[in-house]
């Protein structure tokens, strides 16, 4: 018979508390700092909920965004800001993902976002941290 072995493997790591979210801090490896992103979790959780949303229509599981709202149990105009998102030209959700500098303009989001991809780009010079705040969008 064979005995039995464990083996006990410590990782070097600390949690640290941040308001919304705790982050794992990861130690230095070969003098090469972890790359971290800086994108804003509110604004990347609300694209993809717009592209969830968008995709639910696409594939026919709800007929309108009322029913949708009724099923999800959240207001219509909420569904409906969220949905104006998947509008947005390629390179500024890009942005918006990989944390890029001030991918949105807030005001786009509460109004109708122009389908001119040039208008969106002009008008990407707002700090996107006031997104959250002004349009009621949740975390």
């Amino acid at each position: 018979m064979t005995a039995a072995t464990s083996i006990t493997v410590r990782v070097p790591l600390a949690i640290r508390h941040r308001p919304g979210r705790k982050t794992v801090v990861t130690p230095m490896t070969d003098g090469v700092a972890p790359v971290t992103t800086r994108a804003d979790p509110t604004l990347v959780k609300a694209l993809a909920r717009g592209f969830r949303y968008q995709r639910m229509l696409d594939e026919g599981r709800y007929a309108s965004i009322t029913e949708m709202a009724e099923a999800e149990k959240v207001d219509r105009g909420y569904i409906g800001r969220l949905l104006q998102l998947t509008l947005l030209a390629p390179e500024l959700i890009e942005l918006a993902l990989n944390g890029g500098p001030d991918p949105i303009d807030p005001s786009m989001i509460g109004t109708k976002i122009p389908l001119d991809w040039n208008s969106q780009r002009a008008g990407r010079k707002a700090p996107r941290a006031k997104i959250a705040e002004r349009h009621g969008f949740r975390g």
